[in-house]
């Protein structure tokens, strides 16, 4: 009787253990992933730009969404992960709110930016939709 709650235990830790190991792959595959804006974003990144911003900032998500969510926006992340204070980082810059984009030549953009403006502030060229 002992012996069969022993098998029914051993056979629930490893489905739960393979369940856990397949939805870790699969989350570390979509975090990868490539998208068409990441060699914008790269090049924002290699000019200077930084796009200052917080998790919990509607505004940030739009304008990540705008790159579809690419791993290679050049983010600075304001927020504690408390959401109640912002990290010295974000001090030391002088932000005040989100998103804040800042720029090589010292120029500050407030809120979500338009492609467009950023390739005009970096020289990047747009990416090809």
């Amino acid at each position: 009787m002992k012996s069969t709650y022993v098998y029914i235990a051993l056979i629930v830790l490893i489905i739960g253990g393979l369940i856990v190991m397949r939805n870790t792959s699969t989350k570390s595959v979509s975090v990868d992933r490539v998208t068409k804006y990441d060699t914008f974003a790269r090049c924002l990144s290699d000019a200077g730009a930084k796009f200052y911003g917080a998790y919990w900032c509607p505004h940030c998500k739009e304008q990540k969404a705008l790159f579809e969510n690419s791993s290679k926006i050049p983010y600075v992340e304001c927020s504690s992960p408390n959401g109640q204070e912002q990290l010295q980082i974000c001090k030391d810059e002088g932000i005040t709110g989100y998103p804040t984009w800042k720029f090589a030549d010292g120029s500050v953009a407030d809120g979500n930016q338009t492609l467009e403006k950023l390739s005009e502030k970096t020289n990047c060229p747009l990416p090809q939709v």
